[in-house]
Order: structure tokens, then C-alpha cells, then sequence
């Protein structure tokens, strides 16, 4: 028979088990809380950044900016290209938005001797870009080309700049002169038109990792428009800027310049995809051959990027150290091919319209969301930071098992953030590894370009994993035992 006094033990012990499990509750909420606060500790450092679109939207992805020159950080943000000094003063759990060596295809003068250099490798498959000339060491190349093909017209740039700066539009080869420094195009002279305005697209891409290559393209950017219904190059109109240059900055200031989002002089790609699918094109036809010029291009300066990444990282296992958003200026001419005009490694965040604004702060909220900046331990690594000074202090060498399971972890690493970014990509979509295994068309322009720079017995199995990306990324994760 129970009596009084257990009911009332009885309810002593619930009422200290209630208690204990309200302590614990307050306590997991605490751990929670402190979990929280942890996650909003990461740190940006912005004091080489000038667009206050990457400030906002960093703070509203949970990113606050450091103070000073304080190197207590997770993201550094510049505008400028990263030097490789500066690359390798960076701890492992920390990434910054520039690749070293990117500059193989944002300087006009390196982009046009890197795709010069595949073309004469590949002919057909490197026509994606107009017959170039970097001066003055291709000028006797340019006369020749003039006195065979005359009548011709052709755009001159400077070798390193940019919103249109400097360039001018000319018939007569003459204007070039013997020692000059610039960079000449043939000029696309048939581009496709849009309510009788010639165009182009500025696509924003984005790479995740250069070892192995690892490339997305963000489904919203810009079509840019001249503010002059084009006619054809003649001597009389070479000087209407408005009329060849598809520029931003140089039509914006045009009294002709219409600020209107589906017919104006600057719209959105989805609009501009629109118009092409109202009109009876093939939408996925003409995205297909973007695509496959941006690969391409990348992979003209992937030999480059990777011998600058490994020599700056090279103890970097865990995830990617960089990262880059691209701006691509993409023309179409009248049969609808794709042309590479230029690549831009610090393209404008400058947001003085609704229509930027809603773009680029997409673009850039998508970009922070893709990258995985918690996947790197911090307090991990710089334990193993510091037991490999204690190594190397004690002129121990590293065994071949120590070496196997290094690479195995960069395996590993590879694979759960590729099947992090599949889980983030947002507005984003991945355009290499190309996801069709049976075909993958861009391995022998990758065996090509990899002659240029020493391989080791590491570096071709990274080439290996690269290949195997385009396989399920599921099944590898089951191989490797990776957590999704």
C-alpha cells in the first residue's frame, strides 16, 4: 500500500528530475546561444574593398568586419588582385576572393596570348574568340594580316583596363604605330541585334576551387546595350562610341540611355533570355555555347592557377583557399555563336539602380551562402599548424603513410564540398566538372595544358579526382565514408 509520504517522495524526485531536465534545457539553449554567437563571429576584412553592396550583404550573411589591420579573420575581401606574398601569409582555415595568378586572363594582353597559344593547339574547338594581337611584339603579324585582308575593321584596348577606357574603333592599320602598347581585335562587325541594338552579356561566374577546377555560373547578370541602333563600321561612324561599344559606363552618360528593366539600355539576362524564347530561339542551345567559352577560357590559364595555388597552399587540405567571382563579356553574333570579348577578376558591385542592386547583391548573398566558411576548424588547424613547425623543427621527415593520408583527406575535403555547394547553390549553377562522365570533351585540352607546368605523382591524382568529379557525387561520398 503506498502511503503519503512516497506520493510526496515520489513527487520530490519528478519534481528533481523536472528540475535537472529544466537545467539541461537551460543549458542546451546557452550551448545553443553560445553556438550562435559563435556562428555570427566570423570575421571580413573589407579595408581594401570600396563597395558598400559587399558590406551589406556580408552583414546580412552574418560576416562582420574587422577593425584595422587585424589578420583575425575568415574572408578577406579586395578589389585588387592578390598578391602571392601576401597568399601565403594566410592561415588554412582562412579564404580570400582572389586566385593568385588570375590575372592569365583578366590582363587583355594575357588572354589574348593564352587563347592565341590553345588556338594554334586546337583550331576549330579555340574559335571563340576574335584574331588578336598584342603589341608591339604581333605588329609585324597585324600588317601582314592587313595587306591580306583589307577592308577590315579592328578595336584597340589598352593591355590593362577597364569600363572602356581607352578604346577606339579604326579601319586603317597605320593607326597602330611600330612600338605601341596595346591590344588589337578584329572587329565582330554582324552581331546579333536586339530591337536593332547591339549588345552583350555580362555573366557572373563563379570558382570554387582551382585544384580541381570547379566552376559555377549565377543564372541572373546583365545585358548590356548600345543607346545607338547599330549600323556596320564605316569611316563615317567609327567615332560613335554608343553606336560599337556595348560599355555601361560609356552609353550610361547617352541622352538616348533608357533606365527601363524589360526594354531599356541595361536589362536583366533572365529578361534578355525572355525575349530570345518569345522569339522562338533555343534558350538552352545558346547558354550551352556560353558555357562551353567559359570553361575554355578557364581552363587556358588552369596550368597557371594551380602551380600559383599549390605554391601558395601547399599544406592546405581542407577546402578551398579562394575563391572569384568573374565577370564574363559575352558577345552573340548574328548566327548566334558566342565570342569572348574580356574577362574582368574585379567586375563593378557599384549598385545605382534597383536593377544592380537586386543582381549583384543576389550574386553576392548567393556567393557567401556557396561557400562553406565553417568547414575548417579554426582551433583544429592551428594545433596542427603547430605540430607541424614541431616537425620540421625536428627535421623529421614525413613518412609515405603520413603523405597517402594527407592526400586522402584532400580527397575527402573535395568531396564534401562539392556535396556542400550542391546542397547551397541557390541561383547558381555548375557548369564544370561537366556532369555527363561518357563525354567530358575538356580532358584533352586539360592534358595539354598541363605540360606547361611540372606534375608530381600528387598533382595527377588531383588530376584523377578532377576527372572523377563528373560522377555522382553520392556514390564517391559512400566510397570515401564522407558525411553528407
Amino acid at each position: 500500500m503506498t502511503t503519503g509520504k512516497q506520493y510526496m517522495r515520489a513527487g520530490e524526485i519528478m519534481t528533481s528530475a523536472a528540475a535537472v531536465a529544466s537545467s539541461v534545457e537551460v543549458g542546451l539553449e546557452a550551448s545553443d546561444k553560445r553556438k550562435m554567437k559563435k556562428k555570427k563571429s566570423l570575421l571580413i576584412n573589407l579595408t581594401h574593398c570600396r563597395y558598400d553592396s559587399v558590406r551589406r550583404v556580408a552583414r546580412r550573411c552574418g560576416l562582420l568586419p574587422t577593425t584595422g589591420d587585424s589578420d583575425d579573420w575568415t574572408v578577406f575581401w579586395m578589389d585588387t588582385s592578390v598578391l602571392m606574398e601576401r597568399a601565403m601569409e594566410m592561415k588554412r582555415y582562412q579564404k580570400i576572393n582572389h586566385f593568385p595568378g588570375m590575372g592569365e586572363i583578366c590582363r587583355k594582353d594575357l588572354l589574348g596570348r593564352n587563347l592565341s597559344r590553345m588556338k594554334k593547339l586546337f583550331p576549330k574547338e579555340y574559335n571563340i574568340f576574335p584574331q588578336t594581337w598584342v603589341m608591339p611584339a604581333d605588329y609585324s603579324d597585324f600588317q601582314t594580316f592587313c595587306r591580306l585582308k583589307k577592308h577590315k575593321t579592328f578595336i584597340s584596348k589598352p593591355e590593362a583596363s577597364c569600363q572602356g577606357r581607352g578604346i577606339s574603333i579604326f579601319k586603317n592599320p597605320k593607326s597602330i604605330k611600330p612600338g605601341e602598347h596595346c591590344v588589337v581585335q578584329q572587329y565582330i562587325s554582324r552581331p546579333f541585334l536586339i530591337d536593332d541594338f547591339k549588345f552583350d552579356l555580362r555573366v557572373y561566374v563563379l570558382v570554387t576551387s582551382c585544384d580541381p577546377l570547379r566552376v559555377y555560373i549565377y543564372r541572373d547578370g546583365l545585358g548590356r546595350f548600345a543607346t545607338i541602333p547599330y549600323r556596320e563600321p564605316t569611316h563615317h561612324n567609327l567615332e560613335e562610341a554608343c553606336l560599337h561599344l556595348t560599355n555601361y559606363s560609356i552609353n550610361k552618360n547617352s541622352q538616348d540611355f533608357i533606365r527601363d528593366d524589360v526594354c531599356g539600355s541595361k536589362r536583366r539576362l533572365s529578361t534578355v533570355n525572355q525575349w530570345f524564347s518569345d522569339n522562338d530561339y533555343d534558350t538552352g542551345k545558346i547558354w550551352a555555347t556560353v558555357d562551353d567559352v567559359i570553361i575554355k577560357t578557364l581552363v587556358a590559364a588552369h596550368p597557371v592557377l594551380r602551380h600559383n595555388y599549390r605554391s601558395c597552399f601547399p599544406s592546405h587540405t581542407h577546402g578551398s583557399a579562394c575563391f572569384e567571382i568573374l565577370g564574363f563579356d559575352i558577345l552573340l553574333d548574328r548566327k548566334l555563336k558566342a565570342w569572348l570579348l574580356e574577362v574582368n577578376h574585379s567586375p563593378s558591385f557599384h549598385t545605382d539602380s534597383p536593377l544592380d542592386k537586386e543582381v549583384k547583391e543576389g550574386l553576392l548573398s548567393d556567393t557567401f551562402h556557396l561557400l562553406d566558411l565553417r568547414a575548417t576548424d579554426r582551433r583544429r588547424c592551428m594545433e596542427e599548424d603547430k605540430k607541424r613547425v614541431q616537425q620540421r623543427l625536428l627535421t623529421r621527415h614525413r613518412t609515405k603513410e603520413e603523405n597517402c593520408r594527407e592526400e586522402e583527406e584532400r580527397v575527402r575535403s573535395v568531396l564534401r564540398s562539392q556535396a556542400y555547394e550542391e546542397r547551397h547553390m541557390g541561383r547558381f549553377r555548375r557548369i564544370y566538372p561537366v556532369r555527363e562522365r561518357e563525354d567530358d570533351t575538356y580532358c584533352r585540352f586539360f592534358e595539354q595544358t598541363s605540360s606547361l607546368c611540372a606534375e608530381t605523382a600528387a598533382s595527377k591524382a588531383r588530376m584523377e579526382l578532377a576527372r572523377l568529379q563528373v560522377t555522382d557525387v553520392g556514390s564517391y561520398c559512400c566510397t570515401y565514408n564522407v558525411h553528407m
